[in-house]
């Protein structure tokens, strides 16, 4: 690929738009599947918790986390309008019967009042963090007492061999993330890791290594 396709396909990545965005978040929710149950998995639901997702893309994935937890209610954040579009249009029946709900927002403070989510999760967002401790400030303010949050990330030593996290992407290990949340509020409560086997967005079949840490208020 040329510099100037990679660049785009990053930025489709980081916000997807248009007609070539709706067919990168098809991709990104089959490449992405096992990374976003491993994220549901962590968050050791009881069933009928208040749950956000940051940066759910097409939210193909929300009938699995509904069918696995039909009690809980679902909220997902998006800064794209196309993903936030398209996520309504797949998810209607669980907007619908109120199960799940979908807002934009603007990358800055999140739309919902303190202590108000019991479990929040988000999957590959981390990369496009502008201000990762603002971004984890809020999460802070908006989670529960005693609540979880788990960020879900493939590592740098996989990211990396992908040329198009040359545009736009801060890369992450588990100790560069370590460091960062010692600046934040939360307390680690685990880390686990993982690897998978996966087509990459440019064709090659890969092992990615990829990590979710659990965090608590």
């Amino acid at each position: 690929m040329e510099q100037k396709d990679l660049q785009e396909l990053a930025s489709q990545l980081s916000h997807p738009k248009g007609e070539k965005g709706i067919e990168i978040a098809d991709m990104m929710n089959a490449t992405n599947i096992g990374m976003t149950r491993h994220a549901i998995a962590s968050l050791e639901l009881s069933g009928n918790e208040m749950v956000l997702e940051l940066g759910h893309g097409n939210a193909g994935h929300v009938k699995y986390l509904l069918e696995l937890y039909p009690a809980i209610h679902y909220d997902g954040l998006e800064l794209s309008e196309l993903m936030h579009a398209e996520a309504k249009k797949i998810n209607r029946s669980f907007i619908e019967s109120q199960q799940a709900a979908f807002h934009r927002y603007d990358g800055g403070k999140l739309p919902f009042p303190d202590n108000y989510f019991d479990a929040i999760f988000t999957v590959n967002t981390i990369y496009f963090w502008s201000d990762p401790l603002a971004v984890l400030a809020e999460l802070y303010r908006v989670l529960k007492a005693e609540g979880k949050l788990c960020i879900t990330f493939a590592q740098e030593s996989f990211m990396k061999q992908l040329p198009f996290t040359a545009y736009g992407f801060e890369l992450y290990n588990t100790d560069k993330l370590e460091k960062l949340l010692a600046g934040s509020a939360f307390k680690i409560r685990k880390i686990q890791s993982q690897t998978e086997q996966v087509r990459s967005k440019t064709g090659e079949l890969m092992d990615r290594e990829y990590t979710t840490v659990t965090l608590a208020k």
